[in-house]
């Protein structure tokens, strides 16, 4: 008389690493192809224009206040520093934009101190941001 064995090895089981692959795969595709818009961090009173328009390819703003702050990424930074912080915004996110949000009280010498250092960054188009 033979008796049967049943191995509990012999069980079903679900294998979930093709699954996890497939997620893994699917989280780097969307990372890779998001892309991030680094805003100034303040609000400031722009001049108004009648010539305004619309630049929705810009990642990088650089907001200029009444008192002579300059803010980029969410924080005040020195002047001497803008280069260096617009070379490190455009190797996180390519982009050869750069906005200027100068309130309309700002100095004008401020605002053409910022746009030395961004042309010495490189060869940036510099717009300046204006209410319509």
């Amino acid at each position: 008389m033979a008796r049967k064995r049943i191995r509990e090895d012999d069980e079903a089981q679900i294998d979930i690493t093709p699954m996890m692959d497939i997620v893994f795969i699917m989280l780097i595709f969307f990372i890779v192809t998001t892309s991030f818009v680094k805003e100034a961090g303040i609000d400031v009173n722009k001049p108004e224009s009648t010539q305004a328009q619309q630049k929705p390819s810009a990642t990088i703003f650089i907001a200029i206040r009444p008192n002579g702050e300059i803010w980029m990424d969410r924080r005040m930074v020195d002047v001497e520093r803008v280069a260096a912080n617009i070379e490190r915004l455009v190797a996180e996110s390519p982009t050869d934009t750069i906005i200027i949000q100068a309130d309309k009280e700002a100095m004008h010498g401020r605002v053409m101190e910022v746009m030395d250092q961004i042309k010495a960054a490189g060869d940036y188009i510099i717009t300046i941001a204006g209410e319509q």
